[in-house]
């Protein structure tokens, strides 16, 4: 982005935006202790974006031509449409979902230490209801996906045992369901964050530690039976009782990883230099360090039960990816995404240094993007490994639509929440 260098823009700038001097008052030099009398010397921080013109119409265009392709794409090879999409879908979803979930203990435990990064983890999970309507394109490809909608397949033991649960309605209906929740929890809890910055008052942060409270239980059950509808659905005889679980590892780190490179690059411009700290980087290195350690052991734990149990309905999915040339591509996942960070990570040097945190943040999501491949693809193509095209079309299609809107955001509210009461604590980690 074409920023200009130590681009702070201070919030009561005359006719910056509208949001400055109506929304967050007179004097936006707000403060870190409770109430809204409280005053500090640090000026609100507003992203730039009247330098990021070209570049974000960019992002536009190529949503554009990559959707357009994708659906063109789509009418030659549904099959590869569909499951490419999927693909892409699912990367940015777990993403987004994984933000959800930060926040959710952000408030839930009233954590200090990520209140100055919380905001941009607030743009992340706003754009759920986004990926709402990106949803829209696997209705129409739905059968060709999850075979247990064909009619062919309406006999099969595996549907009726699993019935009203594998019935078209009911799939439709948790689907919506779904993204009605994490619409709903990330919309309120960033309003209610936003309302904070105008009114000081600390009435906000005990509702979003009560909706937090509230919504750990539903988020779980949510990204658990998503899991499920949507990837474990791709082979319906298939069962793990642990999937939800592996794909909420991957949810949550993946989303640690885009935090970090988020904040290194507000900070490369100039902005969050008095927010983001050494210290920062240090406890995220750490947590991205944990949930490593906690993918693989969801990834071994899955594998040995399943392996050590010998059901074929439970070995089908290890069976395929274990063969030919899948079998490569299994294998640097297990490499390339736990032993190589693992290592990298558990130096405290590493943790600490930002651009060494933002090379391990980036190989990390990259393994994710595999691990995704790996779910979905391989259902499509079980002899051997056959990128395509489409593959990258529906990446960028999705993951441009997104950014463009995630950029619109990052300049329309504070990067950081200015009247936090728990600022002035994260401020000395």
């Amino acid at each position: 982005m074409n920023l200009k260098k130590n681009a702070v823009v201070p919030a009561n700038r005359a006719n910056e935006r509208e949001c400055n001097q109506e929304s967050f008052g007179a004097n936006p030099a707000v403060g870190l202790e409770y109430g809204p009398e409280a005053r500090t010397s640090r000026p609100a921080e507003f992203f730039d974006y009247q330098y990021v013109g070209g570049r974000f119409l960019g992002l536009v265009a190529v949503a554009v031509l990559s959707f357009g392709a994708a659906i063109g794409g789509g009418f030659l090879d549904p099959a590869g449409f569909a499951f490419s999409y999927l693909f892409a879908f699912g990367c940015f979803f777990t993403i987004c979902v994984g933000a959800l979930f930060w926040i959710l203990v952000h408030h839930a435990v009233d954590a200090a230490f990520s209140v100055g990064i919380r905001r941009q983890l607030e743009n992340l999970a706003s754009l759920l209801p986004v990926l709402g309507i990106l949803f829209i394109p696997l209705v129409f490809v739905a059968p060709i996906l999850w075979t247990w909608m064909l009619p062919i397949n309406a006999d099969s033991p595996d549907v009726i045992a699993k019935w009203p649960f594998l019935t078209p309605w009911f799939f439709w209906l948790r689907a919506a369901f779904y993204f009605a929740f994490f619409s709903l929890a990330a919309t309120w809890l960033r309003a209610n964050s936003l309302q904070q910055d105008v009114t000081g008052s600390p009435h906000f942060s005990l509702l979003n530690r009560r909706l937090s409270f509230a919504g750990l239980p539903l988020f779980a059950l949510c990204i658990t039976f998503a899991s499920v509808d949507w990837f474990m659905g791709l082979s319906f005889p298939w069962v793990s009782t642990i999937w939800g679980v592996y794909l909420f590892s991957g949810s949550a780190l993946s989303a640690l990883c885009v935090m970090v490179l988020i904040a290194t690059a507000l900070r490369n411009v100039g902005y969050l230099r008095r927010i983001m700290t050494v210290e920062h980087y240090h406890l995220l290195g750490n947590l991205m360090l944990a949930f490593t350690a906690f993918w693989a052991y969801i990834g071994f734990s899955q594998y040995m039960l399943i392996w050590y149990a010998n059901i074929p309905e439970e070995s089908v999915f290890f069976a395929l990816r274990n063969t030919g040339s899948w079998n490569t591509l299994s294998t640097l996942l297990v490499v390339g995404h736990f032993v190589l960070p693992f290592i990298l990570l558990l130096p405290r040097a590493g943790k600490r240094n930002p651009r060494f945190l933002c090379g391990v943040a980036i190989w990390l999501l990259l393994m994710h993007l595999l691990d995704l491949y790996l779910i979905v693809i391989p259902v499509l193509h079980p002899m051997r490994f056959t990128p395509s095209w489409m593959d990258v079309a529906c990446l960028l299609a999705i993951g441009s639509t997104l950014a463009a809107v995630f950029l619109k955001r990052l300049g329309d509210v504070p990067l950081w929440p200015l009247r936090d009461p728990r600022l002035a604590e994260s401020l000395k980690s």
